[in-house]
């Protein structure tokens, strides 16, 4: 394994206040919106990608690449979304094997209600503890980090579809 670039001390830090940070805010987020809206970050993010889409629906294939989910595992959280009523599953008009997840009515005004305090915390433990200069920071360096993510993911299925 000579050919390893390990991390210094000085990355080992960085990497793992970086981690600590990530986690922490995330657990926050998902126990805010469990406390007040009674539904976890997830379910959250799939009413935000509905409610953003035209006529607030989308394909489920394109509704789990939004959200960056497993078809599987956004199918059942649909499915869920579907018993509370927030979230309709509809065939594909144009596609009998594809289905559509739409937005209810209800789904938007509860997504309203759970929106003024989820982003009430996000204000308050992100862009409340950091400078002007430190969010610019933060937005390019998240910029960069999902470039080269996304050109590995690229990368990776070009590889995968050429084995086809």
């Amino acid at each position: 394994m000579s050919d390893v670039r390990w991390l210094s001390a000085e990355e080992q830090q960085v990497w793992r206040a970086f981690m600590t940070a990530v986690t922490k805010f995330t657990e926050h987020l998902d126990r805010q919106l469990q406390r007040d809206s009674g539904m976890p970050m997830a379910y959250y993010e799939i009413l935000v990608a509905l409610s953003e889409a035209p006529e607030r629906a989308l394909r489920m294939s394109e509704l789990a690449s939004v959200c960056h989910s497993s078809r599987s595992r956004l199918s059942h959280a649909v499915a869920r979304l579907e018993k509370e009523g927030w979230v309709e599953r509809r065939a594909c008009p144009s596609d009998r094997r594809g289905s559509i997840a739409a937005l209810t009515d209800v789904g938007f005004r509860v997504l309203g209600q759970a929106a003024a305090g989820h982003v009430t915390a996000v204000r308050e433990h992100l862009f409340d503890v950091l400078t002007p200069e430190q969010l610019r920071s933060l937005a390019e360096i998240s910029r960069a980090v999902d470039a080269g993510l996304t050109a590995e993911c690229a990368k990776v299925r070009r590889e995968e579809f050429a084995d086809l």
